[in-house]
């Protein structure tokens, strides 16, 4: 699974030093059906760049293409960030209910 994670990262680089990602830039905190838990930290510099929730088991990523970020929805803000913390803040342990079926 990690393998299969690295290669989401493959294309991205740390944004302070430029150092790209590799496998031991990931770490899997937790592993849940239909759910991955992953933290991503650069190697190089030591810059942690956070928590991912990634809602799969498995994926095929063989055939993989980097999304085309040009377009898409509007960058998020200050409010979408504080909204999506308080909204984690207050999960409890039946939390997989706000999961799409």
């Amino acid at each position: 699974m990690k393998k299969k994670i690295e290669k989401l990262f493959n294309n991205l680089c740390c944004s302070q030093c430029k150092n790209s990602f590799d496998e031991s830039s990931i770490n899997i905190k937790r592993q849940e059906e239909g759910l991955t838990v992953i933290s991503l930290e650069c190697k190089y510099c030591g810059k942690n760049f956070g928590l991912a929730f990634l809602g799969f088991n498995d994926i095929d990523v063989k055939n993989y293409e980097p999304l085309d970020i040009q377009e898409g929805p509007e960058p998020i803000n200050y409010d979408d960030v504080i909204d999506a913390h308080r909204f984690i803040r207050s999960l409890d342990a039946d939390w997989q209910k706000h999961l799409p079926k």
